[in-house]
């Protein structure tokens, strides 16, 4: 089939919405039309996730959806979970092809022969240590910010990841590859690039190169006017990395640190590199050098052996930290996983609780770090997303920033200010605590 109406869905990080634009493009190349699930797609790609929960109740809902707009659909099914799970996908009724990692680069090729739905699902999905190349892809078509893959894959092995089983030993493109592509993500008018990976402070492993070499080199493209580092394991940013990032005019001052635990018991458990001293020195560095830095850290709670002890030094160690936001993440068993073979099991009313509670303190750390820049006047990259009288940016340290709209300012930096927290909401009554408000 060399045209054809086709869509797209997108489960999980930054990194499968990278790769699913990439893919997109090279089937609009060969004469398809992208649209949308509602409008009857001829062909529906669904990009999954072996991190999202529910991995196999969120594909079937979409084959089912897919199928719903059109019976005739051919769906196909990529990604992490694809690579973990094939025969589970293929099982599911209407799922015509699934593709591993090595494969899923390829799709186009795989339907180059179609003449629609296959009487059984086609897998085509190798082991996982026969993948070794690296794809270089990018996201493009909000125009204010592009997600950039620069590495793949991951060599650490933690204790509750599927990671390095979906994708592989850590790789990644040479340096002038990735200062390229930015190069060409500048022409077409894109502001912010967003560097992403799996482990990208580990960049270089196959090329001799170093992660702080490639921001210093991206650091002199023209035409971008944000780099934005996704995120970086505490023990890979190293304090040259902050110091870099201190001193740039590009490299903007946001952070998003994993965490996983406040308890060295448990990090240890979890086969992470560091400890709670280190993470703390991070944050520190970081504060010290950019007082106004935004910084995230994930938290996971409810491993096995979490005990209230150890959860209370989480909770603690996250309440006298300086980070503005948390990503809160509730333990679920994986299979092949080490974690699944410990004992220890922490009750799953427990692990929501704890969530609960985690989620309460990210509120309130969220909403200290946006009063803390009331009155200052910052840069925001408008976003062509319009909310009634109004349009939403992000300032370079993410302060989520409300102006009235002006369509000149979609996909510009302009200066707003001073900043103040959200007003009422006349439509409704609520409380904007969600931006700050300012003009520009």
């Amino acid at each position: 089939m060399n045209s054809g109406r086709i869509t797209f869905h997108t489960l999980g990080c930054k990194l499968n919405f990278a790769e699913t634009s990439t893919i997109a493009r090279s089937f609009l190349d060969a004469g398809y039309a992208r649209v949308e699930l509602e409008d009857g797609a001829d062909v529906c790609v669904i990009n999954t996730c072996s991190v999202t929960e529910n991995a196999d109740r969120k594909c079937r809902n979409i084959v089912r959806k897919a199928l719903g707009h059109n019976p005739e659909a051919f769906i196909a099914v990529i990604g992490c979970y694809a690579q973990l799970k094939p025969d589970e996908i293929a099982a599911i009724p209407g799922v015509d092809l699934v593709l591993g990692a090595q494969e899923k680069f390829n799709l186009p090729q795989h339907l180059e022969p179609f003449n629609g739905k296959n009487e059984e699902s086609e897998v085509i999905a190798g082991p996982i240590n026969e993948v070794k190349g690296f794809n270089p892809s990018y996201s493009f078509g909000d125009r204010t910010r592009t997600f950039l893959k620069i590495q793949d894959g991951c060599d650490h092995f933690c204790a509750f990841c599927t990671i390095p089983l979906a994708r592989g030993r850590s790789r990644s493109a040479f340096i002038i590859d990735i200062v390229n592509s930015a190069k060409e993500i500048a022409g077409k008018g894109v502001k912010e690039i967003v560097l992403t990976g799996v482990n990208i402070g580990d960049l270089g492993k196959n090329t001799g190169q170093s992660f702080l070499e490639l921001i210093k080199a991206l650091d002199k493209v023209e035409g971008i006017e944000r780099f934005r580092i996704s995120s970086i394991e505490p023990e890979l940013l190293n304090e040259e990395i902050i110091e870099f990032v201190a001193g740039s005019k590009r490299f903007v001052p946001h952070f998003h640190i994993p965490l996983q635990s406040g308890s060295n018991n448990l990090l240890k458990a979890m086969r992470r590199r560091y400890d709670t001293d280190l993470y703390r020195s991070r944050i520190k560095k970081i504060k010290e050098l950019m007082p106004n830095a935004c910084i995230g850290a994930d938290v996971i709670v409810g491993f096995p052996g979490e005990d209230e002890v150890a959860f209370m030094d989480t909770f603690e160690f996250l309440r006298d930290l300086d980070v503005s936001y948390l990503h809160v993440f509730t333990y679920s068993e994986r299979a092949n996983t080490t974690a699944i073979r410990i004992d220890d099991v922490v009750p799953m009313s427990d692990r929501n609780d704890r969530s609960k509670r985690l989620r309460i303190l990210s509120n309130k750390k969220k909403r200290a770090f946006y009063e803390s820049q009331v009155g200052n006047t910052l840069k925001v990259l408008f976003e062509a997303e319009r909310d009634g009288e109004y349009m939403y940016g992000f300032t370079d340290n993410y302060v989520k920033v409300r102006a009235e709209y002006k369509e000149e300012l979609t996909n510009s930096i302009s200066t707003v200010g001073p900043l103040e927290m959200g007003r009422e909401d006349s439509m409704n009554g609520k409380i904007l605590e969600e931006s700050l408000a300012g003009s520009v």
